[in-house]
């Protein structure tokens, strides 16, 4: 893939380019930049953003309060928790209320699930209207904010109702990590590991070289993670905005790791759920005769050294009980055509290909592989 432009803002910001639409500004301190992000015409705002983050939605709410805008802001539940039928109406109500137009702008302040859901209503109100997205965790930095696919859950699974709607804009600062737990940081790195085995190995190499200076939110390694993340996701999006084919290549790892989250309903971190995807996608590549087990185990080596699971861990059933309620669950998965599941897999480092109608047994004898009855 051709690298994505890449050129540093004012104040020492790096911008990325999606397709020239719009770009992913990451930097330090960077959240004045809202104001310069305001529609002309623009006499409204929403700021959409969970309950730990009511300060921050503070601020942006008063850089486009200065800006002359009247703006609401709106609290919803952390998490998946979100991304709910019902949380839509609730904002939908309110922007009725309001008399939101298209002129008017939305910010979605938070992780993954806030991203989602704010580019879903604005996607849906009045056939679409312009938002923002304000990202802070790794994992919508580097993957949820950036792209424009946006979506809610049901109980069938996962993001399976939703609208590519790009952004007007993402802006990752950086210091918004400051307080992310250790856990969600390490998370959220599984999401960049797949951009390294997909598309741009100098990240593996980046990890491999010191696994701990990753996690340094206020490290240059992080920075660089993240960047070269986003460059991967950017360059692929604007080759395809509504997965045709290139875009499905960002979902390595999801289809397992997708179905864990569901039948654990989502108790699990995404970043964890998608690094036992990753390596179990690696073991399906092996048993087709794709990859060999060298890279097999650099899945599980880069993985581990992040505190990432590599294996599925779960109690209270067998393992066919198990795998029998992850293959339902893997059956639903956007990918797959009729009954026939697709998975993302490697043909080699940084070569991705597609696996079509893998048969139960080889299904079964890969997740064997990464499967793990923790007991009672």
């Amino acid at each position: 893939m051709t690298p994505v432009p890449q050129h540093v803002a004012a104040g020492g910001a790096t911008a990325i380019s999606v397709g020239g639409e719009y770009d992913v500004v990451v930097g330090r301190d960077i959240l004045p930049r809202l104001a310069a992000l305001v529609p002309k015409g623009a006499g409204q705002g929403l700021v959409v953003h969970p309950p730990t983050l009511r300060s921050l939605a503070a601020r942006c709410a008063a850089i486009l309060s200065q800006q002359g805008l009247k703006v609401q802001l709106h609290e919803v539940p952390d998490a998946e928790s979100a991304k709910t039928a019902q949380t839509l109406v609730e904002l939908w109500d309110l922007l009725g209320r309001e008399a939101f137009t298209r002129s008017d702008i939305i910010v979605g302040v938070g992780g993954g699930t806030v991203t989602d859901l704010s580019g879903f209503v604005a996607a849906t109100w009045l056939r679409g209207v312009a938002v923002v997205q304000v990202p802070t965790t790794v994992l919508a930095m580097v993957d949820a904010a950036v792209g424009g696919k946006t979506g809610i859950n049901t109980a069938a699974g996962k993001n399976l109702v939703g609208a590519f709607h790009p952004p007007a804009a993402v802006l990752c600062d950086l210091a918004t990590l400051d307080s992310l737990p250790a856990a969600d940081v390490r998370a959220g790195l599984a999401e960049i590991v797949k951009g390294g085995f997909i598309a741009d190995p100098a990240i593996l190499r980046l990890i491999e070289a010191d696994p701990d200076e990753c996690l340094n939110v206020r490290g240059p390694v992080l920075r660089e993670l993240i960047e070269r993340k986003i460059a991967v996701k950017a360059t692929v999006v604007a080759e395809d905005l509504r997965e045709s084919w290139l875009r499905e290549i960002l979902n390595y790892g999801h289809t397992l790791g997708h179905a864990i989250e569901q039948v654990e309903d989502y108790r699990i971190r995404h970043g964890e759920a998608i690094s036992v995807g990753l390596v179990f996608a690696a073991e399906l590549a092996h048993a087709a005769g794709l990859i060999d087990a060298d890279l097999v185990t650099r899945h599980r080596r880069v993985l581990e050294s992040l505190g990432l699971p590599t294996t599925d861990h779960w109690s209270d059933t067998d393992a066919k009980t198990r795998f029998d309620a992850l293959l339902e669950a893997m059956r639903r998965d956007k990918k797959s055509r009729g009954a026939r599941l697709r998975f993302v897999v490697l043909d080699g480092l940084g070569s991705v290909t597609r696996l079509e109608g893998p048969s139960e047994d080889q299904l079964r004898d890969a997740y064997r592989r990464v499967a793990k009855r923790q007991r009672p």
